[in-house]
């Protein structure tokens, strides 16, 4: 009898639990059994391997051949082990007697000839494999994604044959190496760009500085999806930690990742088609979805009333939360989804909002397709109206500011935030407003009346605080006053509207 343990790893979510693959060679009619709850792609890996081998030149054992994936009840997927059972026979088979084979962990699908194809998930792999203290095999492909792990080893493989040669000493492999890859950050688009819509822009900059979620409501063609993308030119640099957490969620998604941009944060702009699993994630297979793909950046939703009310319903807890929970039969995945909304849309059915064409009733159906709880999940409400013929055809303002000139108060404010509760204010729970957003007396007076007059629930009184709360940082003020409290109200565009209609 003969038994060899491999290690390698699934992929459940963005995690990589370690699977260790028992091969065991024993006498008997030829059989190749393979057991651990196998999805069909894993039980398929026998045909795979059985040709990998042979194409290879080594001699495919006429013996009885068991594979164990252990744990046996989590589940297993995809071609991900086939690397991992080729080794194991070969082990088992006796041709690698000196070679102790728990200080790798290996992970790549088989083709027939003896290649090894790329897989999804290598970054959360090789970060599990870092931590476990042991060197990662893995394809040549996949190498440069996973050495975003730092203080990792990894040797990038690109046949069966050549990873033989390497385990049993006779032709070493070179380790796959850090590049120094300069990320860049350079956007094309620039708030200096767009001519008019004060308002909107500061709004946006209220937004980019507290990380607060916003909807831009206005006629076709007032600059809405132009306002939307230069989000991303005030907002902060990501971290070593937040660029490793939005790059794991491609990896996964099996998404390619670019190494110059890998630090920049993600945009995301699914269609009003989009499906509430394309959204949220989600299949028999659970992948992630838009809101976990704009981990750390910007999911924008662009015509918003066409959306599917359901389907916008279903962000409502990920936007409070910060992650979606998938729950399957057979496996309950989590992925994280703290991204910043950023929605457009027309105030009428017929684009603008007192054109003639829409009675009052009809208005209120088109923006009533929003339901009111997830309205309350978006901070700043802002107008952005038709710009006069004479803003129109102005020339160029030497005084617009570009992304650059606002970028730089948005990052003052952000210091402040992270100083002071470490966090942004848009995430602030109630006992941290209660720590952090201090009024007066007056102060709790007049916001009770404004409660009362535009009807807001608590949830929208709690998210004026948090609004005012980053005007105040934006002015370097140590205390919300009345006037920032005045200017979170104002940007409540769409509750001013159903308050003018009814």
């Amino acid at each position: 009898m003969s038994l060899a343990v491999v290690y390698s790893r699934a992929s459940v979510g963005i995690d990589a639990p370690l699977v260790t693959i028992e091969v065991h060679l024993a006498n008997g009619l030829p059989a190749f059994n393979l057991v651990g709850l196998a999805a069909a792609a894993v039980r398929e890996s026998k045909e795979r391997v059985r040709s990998a081998l042979i194409n290879s030149g080594f001699e495919f054992p006429a013996k009885r051949i068991t594979v164990n994936l252990a744990p046996a009840d989590l589940p297993k997927e995809g071609g991900r082990f086939d690397l991992a059972i080729a080794i194991g026979i070969i082990a088992a088979c006796g041709l690698l007697p000196d070679t102790d084979l728990s200080q790798y962990e290996m992970v790549g699908e088989l083709a027939l000839t003896g290649q090894i194809r790329t897989v999804c998930g290598a970054l959360p792999f090789n970060y599990a494999c870092t931590n476990a203290k042991r060197i990662a095999l893995l394809p040549l492909q996949n190498a440069d994604e996973a050495l975003l792990v730092n203080n990792s080893q990894v040797f990038g493989v690109t046949s069966l044959s050549d990873l033989y040669l390497h385990l049993s000493g006779r032709k070493r492999l070179t380790p796959s190496e850090h590049k120094r890859v300069e990320c860049q950050h350079d956007y094309q688009a620039d708030m200096a760009d767009i001519k008019g819509q004060q308002l909107a822009k500061r709004a946006l900059e209220i937004s980019a500085a507290g990380m607060h979620n916003i909807l831009f409501c206005g006629p076709p063609g007032t600059g809405k999806t132009m306002l939307a993308k230069r989000l991303m030119t005030l907002l902060p640099p990501m971290d070593q930690q937040q660029a490793l957490q939005t790059a794991t969620i491609r990896s996964v998604a099996g998404q390619p990742i670019d190494l110059t941009k890998w630090t920049q944060r993600p945009f995301r702009q699914p269609h009003h088609t989009a499906s509430s699993i394309a959204l949220v994630g989600g299949g028999s297979n659970p992948k992630p979805g838009e809101i976990s793909l704009a981990h750390h950046g910007v999911l924008f939703l662009d015509e918003l009333p066409e959306f599917e009310r359901h389907v916008l319903d279903v962000l409502r807890e990920p936007m409070e939360a910060g992650k979606i929970s998938i729950s399957r039969a057979a496996k309950h995945v989590c992925f994280p989804a703290q991204f910043q909304l950023v929605a457009a849309m027309n105030p009428s059915p017929t684009g603008a909002l007192h054109d003639g064409r829409s009675t009052s009733e009809q208005v209120l159906r088109y923006i009533n397709r929003i339901s009111t709880p997830f309205l309350d999940r978006i901070d700043l409400q802002v107008d952005v109206p038709k710009l006069s013929s004479k803003e129109l055809f102005a020339g160029n303002d030497d005084q617009q500011e570009s992304s650059k000139q606002i970028r730089i108060r948005v990052l003052g404010a952000h210091q402040q935030q992270y100083q002071r509760a470490n966090k942004s204010n848009a995430q602030l729970n109630t006992q941290e407003l209660d720590t952090y957003c201090v009024l007066s007396s007056a102060d709790q007076r007049f916001m009770q009346t404004s409660m009362e007059q535009l009807g807001l629930s608590m949830r929208s009184y709690h998210r004026t605080i948090k609004v005012a709360r980053t005007i105040a940082d934006l002015a370097s003020c140590q205390h919300i006053q009345r006037k920032h409290l005045s200017e979170a109200l104002s940007y409540r565009a769409l509750d001013n509207i159903i308050q003018q209609l009814k």
